[in-house]
């Protein structure tokens, strides 16, 4: 039986770029690795004027939808509202959802937000989020390739319909915050969109890794060795 195939999703701001040490270590370990680009985020000079939430849900579904077998879903940072919402989607096709320091998000994210596109604000990341770990290159790297969200994305809400997402096996990978705190403020704050879908969850696994935000770059193996783990528990023949 071969392990499962694995697509990668990058949070805000990132393309298939940040996942480049991690998919290039799945690859070396005889995994079968999608890394995306979402909608909008391909470079600086990209349309994002009629990118909305769905454009971006649509795209992963089209990633599993396009895989050899059933597939494992790794989601980062922001892309757990459109990762959640394609285990909606294509509930059937996805043998596990890893959640990368994020959680299932239920839109909207942010429907006040009026701006086309939302642009990385690093004083304001770099004062909320965990940097442990993180090289000054990277953070260089990530400064200069980073890309405006399209606006669309933080304010559509999407339906969600199909109880079946709420059983996929999930994987929580707990870095800038631990798994305690991913409970408690789930538990404690079920208005916040970020973590709304996570009580609804029926078959999750929880994974301490103290690190950065973003830990495909502060602990590549580590995260690389979770991912393959995943992968390879949640195997079956090709469709």
């Amino acid at each position: 039986m071969a392990s499962a195939p694995i697509i990668l999703v990058p949070g805000f701001w990132l393309g298939a770029w940040a996942w480049d040490e991690v998919a290039g270590m799945l690859r070396a370990d005889g995994h079968h690795v999608t890394a995306l680009t979402l909608p909008g985020l391909e470079s600086p000079d990209a349309d994002r004027s009629t990118i909305t939430l769905s454009d971006h849900v649509g795209a992963i579904c089209d990633a599993v939808r396009a895989a050899p077998a059933p597939v494992v879903l790794a989601v980062h940072s922001a892309s757990g509202f459109p990762g959640y919402a394609a285990s909606d989607r294509v509930a059937d096709l996805i043998a596990a959802m890893v959640y990368v320091d994020t959680a299932p998000g239920v839109s909207p994210q942010d429907p006040d937000f009026a701006g086309a596109e939302m642009p990385l604000n690093w004083d304001e990341l770099a004062a909320e989020e965990n940097l442990d770990g993180l090289s000054e290159a990277q953070l260089e790297t990530f400064r200069r390739r980073a890309v405006p969200v399209p606006g669309g994305v933080l304010r559509e809400r999407l339906e969600l319909t199909n109880d079946a997402r709420n059983d996929i096996p999930s994987t929580m990978v707990c870095t800038g915050y631990t798994a305690e705190q991913y409970r408690t403020y789930a538990a404690e704050h079920p208005e916040w969109a970020f973590l709304a879908g996570l009580p609804r969850l029926r078959n999750v696994t929880w994974v301490d890794l103290p690190t950065s935000h973003w830990p495909m770059w502060s602990r590549p193996r580590e995260l690389a060795t979770i991912i393959g783990g995943v992968a390879d528990a949640h195997g079956s023949r090709e469709r």
